[in-house]
């Protein structure tokens, strides 16, 4: 039988890629530099496979890696989970959890199925409203823990996840050409809102916002409807939406990014504790997956194409 993979080495594998070093790593894990390049070495024997390659003056990971990187840290939460299961110190109370509901849509699932298996004795009270009103309950100390919107100008949170903010519309319904832009988004105070606005401004493009709401349900099925244009997270996405872009005279938009704010005062250990899942869950989660589907003239769908359709593939 084959020899199993050893969690030491795959602890350091994955120091590695989130430090961006072996020196860097070498800190985390408490070992020596040459210990760690020791343990990469013996981990591609084990695999057979290269896992890094020169890059400059410093290495990155090689497609194989890639591979790895996702079956190592599913590997280290599960061994996490087994070991927490049958912890006699297990922690207890409440955790008041908030996020909007889009991410709670997208990544509580994770979040708590994980949490809860491994804390079983923890209840999850779980609120879902905007950004800018869980950061007011936060300040008040009605919260524990918030996910929400990054933005530095308004509060202050960890991020813990960046990727792009995408227009989308319906994949079923052709836009209406010469008419202003329909938009589907949340309030005024919304953070995505008012990106997409002061872009299609910049741009010089015309646009009226037809459904207002902080609902992401009540957003998407304007979409979906055909009845407007929105802004998601490229992870938010969802069948039978389409992406914009620049060549259906939509402007570029800076990416997204996720934030994480705790409750001064609250347990460092029930910190901890759900601020890993937190972070871990956003890592498993994979980009849409674009179908190799031929565009109008006949050419798969690439990065120089008017529009994709997305199909989502999660990793859990």
């Amino acid at each position: 039988m084959s020899a199993p993979l050893d969690i030491d080495q795959l602890q350091t594998f994955i120091a590695i890629v989130d430090t961006g070093s072996f020196t860097k790593a070498a800190d985390r894990v408490f070992k020596t530099q040459s210990a760690v390049s020791m343990q990469m070495r013996r981990l591609e024997e084990r695999v057979g496979k290269q896992l890094f390659v020169k890059d400059g003056r410093g290495n990155r990971l090689s497609l194989e890696g890639e591979k790895l990187l996702n079956y190592a840290r599913r590997i280290i939460r599960l061994n996490n989970e087994a070991i927490a299961a049958f912890d006699d110190n297990r922690l207890e109370g409440t955790l008041r959890i908030g996020t909007p509901d889009d991410y709670a849509d997208r990544y509580m699932p994770e979040i708590i199925g994980r949490f809860a298996k491994t804390h079983p004795n923890v209840e999850l009270f779980i609120v879902c409203e905007p950004s800018v009103d869980l950061a007011e309950k936060m300040t008040r100390g009605e919260l524990d823990i918030a996910l929400v919107t990054h933005n530095p100008r308004a509060r202050q949170s960890d991020v813990v996840r960046t990727e792009p903010l995408c227009w989308v519309a319906s994949a079923n319904h052709p836009l209406k050409e010469d008419c202003p832009v329909p938009l589907a988004v949340g309030r005024r105070d919304c953070n995505w809102r008012q990106l997409a606005c002061s872009a299609l401004d910049a741009d010089g493009r015309d646009y009226q916002v037809l459904f207002t709401s902080w609902s992401s349900t009540v957003v998407a099925s304007a979409v979906l409807a055909g009845l407007a244009v929105s802004v998601l997270p490229e992870s938010a996405l969802r069948p039978g939406m389409k992406v914009l872009s620049q060549a259906d005279g939509f402007p570029p938009l800076p990416p997204v990014q996720i934030g994480l704010m705790k409750r001064p005062g609250l347990s460092p250990s029930l910190a901890n504790a759900i601020t890993d899942h937190i972070t871990a869950c956003l890592d498993n989660i994979s980009p849409a997956v674009v179908p190799d589907d031929l565009d109008a003239d006949g050419k798969p769908y690439g990065k120089g194409s008017r529009t994709r359709n997305l199909q989502l593939v999660p990793n859990w």
